[in-house]
Formats: structure tokens, sequence, C-alpha cells
């Protein structure tokens, strides 16, 4: 789930009534298809197709990319820009934003944009309600107020403009709180050359902001490397592109590879194994890999994320890990394949009250 936890006095107000009156919701995934511009509904369980969250488009939706719940039970979708053209091209989208809708997919608003906000890719809530995005093409992460959508300030950028570091904010993707109290971040590598194009000179890594620096107490200007590029994996294509992130219950951070598998961290960076997402049996695989979500209720333990076979027509797969457990050689999910499915890369789980768990869960943690 992508939902940030709401402040502890607001939950315990309202936790005899949630439990009294609400029904048990059904276990459901969100899926964005960057492809058709719509969000779609899977059974969490079973992986049968539901139907729309989203019309296509709606809201100007366009390209969705990460799919983050809010403590206010709303979603909100990276939305609009491009991740290769260039930058200093006449037709480079301006519809770089995060959307907001409603828990039943009715479109609420713009929840961020400007600012240089430029191909927003991971998001997450801080404790204080504010939104932290990351803005793939200019190197930054920027915060807005979660309510109101004003901006707020740079959280933190590649301190060169744009141009990438090296071990700096570049290409920043997937985000999380972890239960730590820091700020994790994804980089695919990328940063732009002068001419406005897309280059990958740099590692691809994850970035760990201290909670001095998500504090404001410390700056932002060197995070520290919390997972530096690993090898490729054999089922890939010879290169790393990491690019989602999640906390599993006993505080592991599970990494999604978009050239393939996934792999699974302490929380002091050692690498402890790895997953296959091989789904097509290829060598290399046929498949990209996109974002991760933990399930809801009786499947709150299995791991969940997204592929698309490129070589047929980016038709898309919900790949189910029972327990995050797997082969590292051959995969060994379960597969669930849908037309509906059109280069899926955003992934979520719709969130429902987690009774048994409420009490285990830290004041700063923001649930991924």
């Amino acid at each position: 789930m992508k939902a940030a936890i709401l402040p502890a006095s607001v939950l315990l107000g309202s936790l005899s009534f949630l439990w009294v009156n609400a029904p048990q919701a059904d276990a459901e995934l969100l899926i964005g298809n960057s492809d058709s511009n719509s969000i779609i509904i899977f059974d969490e369980q079973t992986g049968n197709f539901k139907g729309n969250f989203t019309t296509p488009g709606s809201g100007g939706l366009r390209s969705p990319d990460d799919l983050t719940f809010g403590g206010d039970g709303n979603l909100y979708v990276s939305s609009g820009g491009d991740s290769g053209l260039n930058l200093f091209d006449p037709s480079y989208p301006k519809d770089s934003a995060v959307l907001r809708y409603s828990p039943k997919g009715k479109f609420l608003g713009v929840a961020a944009s400007g600012h240089g906000l430029t191909r927003p890719y991971g998001k997450a809530f801080g404790t204080d309600g504010s939104l932290y995005v990351s803005s793939f093409r200019t190197n930054q992460i920027l915060r807005f107020d979660g309510k109101t959508g004003r901006f707020l300030g740079v959280f933190a950028s590649d301190n060169n403009n744009g141009l990438g570091s090296p071990n700096g904010l570049n290409g920043p993707n997937g985000l999380l709180f972890g239960k730590d109290c820091s700020l994790y971040v994804v980089t695919e590598g990328t940063a732009n050359d002068a001419s406005g194009n897309l280059v990958f000179p740099y590692e691809s890594q994850v970035l760990r902001y201290s909670p001095a620096q998500v504090a404001g107490n410390k700056p932002t200007t060197t995070p520290s490397v919390f997972i530096s590029q690993p090898l490729p994996l054999p089922e890939s294509f010879g290169f790393v592109s990491l690019l989602g992130l999640v906390q599993a219950p006993n505080d592991d951070i599970l990494v999604s590879d978009f050239a393939g598998g996934i792999r699974r961290y302490s929380s002091s960076g050692v690498l402890l194994s790895t997953l296959s997402t091989n789904y097509t049996g290829t060598t290399p695989s046929n498949n990209f890999i996109g974002y991760l979500t933990f399930g809801t209720g009786n499947s709150r333990k299995n791991l969940y994320t997204v592929g698309f076979d490129f070589q047929n027509n980016n038709i898309g797969s919900i790949l189910a890990y029972q327990y995050a457990q797997g082969s590292s050689t051959n995969f060994s999910g379960n597969q669930f394949t849908n037309n509906s499915l059109v280069r899926p890369i955003g992934i979520t789980a719709v969130p429902v009250l987690d009774i048994e768990n409420f009490n285990s869960k830290s004041s700063c943690q923001v649930r991924n």
C-alpha cells in the first residue's frame, strides 16, 4: 500500500467507528497504464480484471507513473511530461503534475505542479503531511503542501542544475519514508547534457537522506549512498535501472529493477536475496518491470509488481509473490496477464484499516 500513516490522534479518535461501521473492502490493486492513460482495478487475490478506476485521460491523466494513497484516502498519481524528449524541444509537454482522485476514481484536481516539476515519478507523504515528488528530468525532489498544493521548496537536487553529479540525485524515481524516519530515493543514473538531451552517465543507486536532513536540521546537498549500483541480474538486459522500492514488515527494503528482477536488502543496505521476474522465460527476458507494493488484509505479506512484454505489444502482467519469497533464477510467483494491461508501470494496493498491526506502527513510518 502506498499511503501515509495518519496521526495517531486522528486514527485513535476514529478507530472504533471504522471498526464497527465500515464493511470489509475487497482487496484490490490499482494499476497505471502508461500507454492508455488510465488506471484500472484488479482483484488482489485472483488477479481478475474489475474495470476502470479512471476513464482514459481523466483530469488530463497522461502516462501515469507512481500511484500513492494519501492519509486523506485519496489517490495521488504522477502524470505527464516526457522521460526522454529533449528539454529544449518546443514540443516538450507542459503537463507535468500530480493529480488527485477520490477513492472511487473521481478527479479532484491538481495536487502539485509547476516550480520546475518535469516528468514526475516517485512521491511520498511526510509525517507533516507535505508531499515529496521526484522531478525526474530536473534531478530534484520538490516539496508541496499535501492539502493545498502550495509549493514549499526544493528539498534536494543534484547540485548541478540537472547535469548530474557523482553519487547525486541523478534521475530520481521511487521515494520511501522508512521506519527509521529517513527518506530513501531510487536514482536511475540519468542526467541532462548541456543541450537538454537525456544521458546515462552515472550509477543507478538508492540514496538516503537522514532524519536530520528530512527535518531541515542539516543540508541535503550530500545524501549517503544506501545501495550502490549492483551487478545486472542474469535475466536482465545487461544494465541496471532501479525503479521502485518498498519496506517489508521486518524492515527489509525491496527494490525493483526496470531491466529485470527484485532485490531484497537489509535495513543496513546488505543484499540478502533476489527474486526472478522473468515471466516470459527468455534470455534475456522479454519483459520490463514497474513499481512494487505489498497487499492488504490477508494478502498484506504478499509482494506485487507489474511487468510488460515488449515483444507482445507491451501487454502487461501482475506478478504476485507469496510472503515476498521465490526463486532467484526462475520466475516462481503467480502471473496474471490481461489485455487491459498496456505498458503498466505504477501499482498500489487499495488501503484497508489494519487493526492487527495498528499499534506496531512507528510515529514516523510511511507505508509504501
